[in-house]
Parts: structure tokens; sequence; C-alpha cells
């Protein structure tokens, strides 16, 4: 008797009802979906930095070394995507956060890449993977500098700053027919699926409008023939991993960039983090959260390093996620990451991935950006819209903006190489640390001050 009601229970806790919850499990068969949604939204872009900085090589890499590195990035991409949800010791937040390769580093690294060879990259990665983790383990002794308007500054610019990332998916990607009639055709029917299974579908059914956008996109892609199905089979059936592929190289200049990229790197983590907690959980991110969020960035990124890629890091196309569709689930997030894995594992599965074209991807991802931008709105809101918050956030934003919409212009040739290749482009490095620093300087009782004034 004792034992059938115990499997009543158990089968109780079991629902779909739980993909809106952190804890619970949902039944594998409804979970799956939800997940490779997750996985689906970031895969190309998982995939294509690791092509750029490989291209930048002083000594090119063959096709069947990008083809390994490929590989070895979806493996290790799942991997930290399960310490993030389910943390070994202190590193990972228990969070459900989808882990991937990050633009933030091509420009760092692509040149580290030129000026001393792909080998040195891996060393910096190394390098910089043990400075972050170690960083985010010592949280509690420096997040009081990430004031709530901070990270509110850092979240609206990370929105502002995949825009961008939207429309040149939508428009074809980094590729020769980039704004063709054919991938605005694809990026708009994908879009309009999107828009109307949300308005149509009942119930769950609703949060999965991506997974329908992906799926009709990538069907109406083969009818155009903008999908090679011929190299889904070119790599075998099996693969395992390969460990250790290049030897790494340790040169400071190359450490020295990597590690202030990696600091970047840990503000959007701290940015996409607050956002996930603010949108998906409707809290305030905690400082245990926080720092295994930098822990699984830093050691994840050192674990991704001695698979030969590139650092992985919080990916904000799932934040976008999240954000719209309130998803949350960390067993229904696992079951995308086992994917990630298994795309590792098996090359079909991961040339089936990474086939998806860039305009269908752009169709699906472009309304998500837009839900980062206005959950960095309503983080602001929530700080309250005080004089010195209102400046924090003005400036910051006007000046990572302004300034590096302006780079071109040449506003950044005054300063040195390495200052250049981290700001010059990075919006939400010069939020950052303008917010910070104004955070710093602006007295307190700024507001007080002017109230007594009048």
């Amino acid at each position: 008797m004792g034992n059938t009601t115990k499997t009543a229970v158990n089968a109780a806790d079991c629902s779909i009802n739980n993909i809106y919850r952190l804890e619970g499990r949902v039944p594998i068969t409804k979970a799956i979906p939800f997940g490779l949604q997750h996985i689906l939204a970031m895969f190309v872009s998982n995939l294509a930095p690791i092509t750029i900085i490989a291209g930048a090589s002083r000594t090119p890499l063959t096709p069947a070394q990008l083809g390994m590195l490929l590989q070895n990035a979806m493996f290790v991409a799942g991997i930290a995507t399960l310490i993030q949800l389910y943390p070994i010791w202190r590193v990972g937040s228990k969070l459900p956060v989808v882990m991937g390769v990050s633009f933030t580093f091509v420009t760092v690294l692509s040149a580290i890449s030129a000026n001393y060879g792909y080998p040195a990259v891996v060393g910096a990665v190394l390098a910089g993977g043990l400075f972050e983790g170690t960083l985010g383990l010592l949280a509690k002794y420096w997040r009081k500098i990430i004031t709530p308007i901070v990270a509110a500054s850092v979240v609206t610019a990370i929105g502002f700053s995949l825009f961008t990332v939207g429309a040149r998916s939508f428009g074809g990607g980094y590729n020769d027919d980039f704004g063709s009639a054919q991938n605005l055709i694809l990026g708009s029917v994908t879009l309009a699926t999107c828009l109307l299974w949300n308005i149509l579908a009942r119930g769950y059914l609703k949060q999965l409008s991506v997974l329908a956008g992906l799926v009709v996109g990538y069907i109406l892609a083969i009818v155009m023939g903008k999908v090679d199905l011929s190299m889904i089979l070119s790599g075998g059936i099996v693969s395992l991993p390969h460990f250790m592929p290049f030897k790494p190289e340790f040169h400071p200049g190359a450490i020295l960039s990597a590690c202030i990229i990696f600091l970047v790197s840990a503000a959007e983590t701290i940015g996409d983090t607050s956002a996930l907690v603010a949108g998906g959980l409707n809290r305030t991110i905690t400082g245990e959260e926080i720092s295994g969020s930098l822990g699984c960035d830093g050691y994840g990124s050192f674990i991704s390093g001695l698979f030969g890629c590139p650092p992985v890091t919080s990916f904000s196309q799932n934040v976008g996620l999240i954000n719209m569709t309130k998803v949350v689930n960390r067993f229904t997030i696992m079951t995308g990451a086992a994917c990630m894995i298994l795309a590792g594992l098996l090359p079909p599965v991961g040339n089936f991935f990474a086939s998806l074209p860039d305009a269908v991807l752009g169709g699906c991802t472009i309304m998500m950006f837009g839900t980062i931008l206005t959950s960095g709105i309503q983080m602001v809101a929530d700080c309250g819209f005080s004089q010195r918050n209102i400046t924090i956030a003005a400036l910051s934003l006007s000046i990572g903006i302004g300034f590096t919409t302006a780079s071109e212009a040449g506003i950044w040739e005054i300063f040195p190489p390495v200052i250049q290749s981290v700001f010059s482009a990075n919006v939400v490095a010069v939020v950052f640390v303008v917010s910070i620093l104004l955070s710093l300087i602006l007295p307190k009782d700024m507001d007080i001050k002017k109230m007594d004034s009048q």
C-alpha cells in the first residue's frame, strides 16, 4: 500500500506544468522538444566563432582539424551546460543556463591566432579560464561593485548588442547572398510561423513557437535548395571527442589579452544570469548563483581549452528564449544538453544541426533578442528612477553604444591595440566599465542633496 501511494505521488510530481518551475520532473517525451528548442536557438552561433578564429591562424588548420574542433565544441558546450544545471561543488549556478562558444572572444583570439598561431589560443584559453573561474569563486569579495543598476545597464546593453546579430542572421549571415530575396523570404516565413504558433497554440504547446518556426523554416530551406543534405553523413557515424588535439603555447601578451576579455565575459554572464532570474524566476539573483555561474564560465572554458576549443560562456539566446517562454525547468534544459553531447559523439547529428540556415535562425531569434532589451529596461525600472540611477544608466549606455557605433570613425585610435581590441566593438564591455566607475564615483546621497537644494 505504501509503495503504491509513493508511486502515485511520484507520477503526480512528473508533470508538464513543471516546465515553468526550476525543480521537478517533466515527462521525457514532452521535455525533449523544449530542451531541443533551447539548443537549436544557439547551435549555429556556437560553431561560427571557431571557424572565424581558426581561419585567422598563422598556420591554417586543415578541414579535418576544423571539423574535429566543431565536434569537440558541441560536446564541451553540453558538458558545461550540465555543470551549470547540476553544480560540482561550488562550480555551477543551478540555473537553466545554456553554455556555448561566445562571439565575445572572437576579436582578441583571432588576433592571437594570427600573431602566434592556434596553439597560443589554446594556451590563452586555459590560463584565462582558470583566472575567471577563480575570480568567480571569490565573487563574494567583489560582488558589491556590481550594483543592481550596473547589472540592469549591462543587460540592456546585451540586448542592444544582439540586434545586429539577429538582423545579420535574418539576412543570411556572413555569406555572399546576404540580404537576398531568398534569405529574406526564409527569415520572414520563419518569423511568421513563430508568431502564428504563439497566437493559435494552446496551453504548454504555445511555448514551442521557436521550435515550430525552426522546423517550418528548415523544411522550406530544403525546398529552396538552401540545405546541403549530403554533408550530414560526411563525418562518419560515431566519433569520440579528441582530447588535447593541440599542444598549448603560453605567451604573456596573449594571456594578458585573454584575461581582459574574460573580465568582459564575466560582466556578460552576470548580466545574462541576472536577466534570466529576473525574467524567468521573477526574483533577484543571489551571490551564490553569480559565483557559481562565473565559476562554471571559467572552469568550463578551461575544459574547453583542453579539447582545443575557444571559451564557453552563458548564451544570451537562451536568456531571450526563457524571457519569452518562461520555461525554466532544469530537467527540461538538461535534455537539451544531452542532445548537444550526443551531437558531439555522433557527427550526423551535429552536421544536421549545423546545416540550419542562418536566415531560419534569424527569423526565430530576432524577437527573442528584443525581450532581453525589454528585460533590461524592466530591471532599470525595478531599481527606481532616481537621479543617480538615471545618470548611471543613461551615461553608460550613451557612451557604450555611441563610442562602439562610431568606432569606424577612429574614435579609439589613440588607445593601445589591446584596449582597442577589447572595447572598440564591444558595447557590453564599455557599458560595464563606465557603469561601474559611475556607481563608485557618484555620491550615494546624490538625490537627497538635490532635494535639499530645492
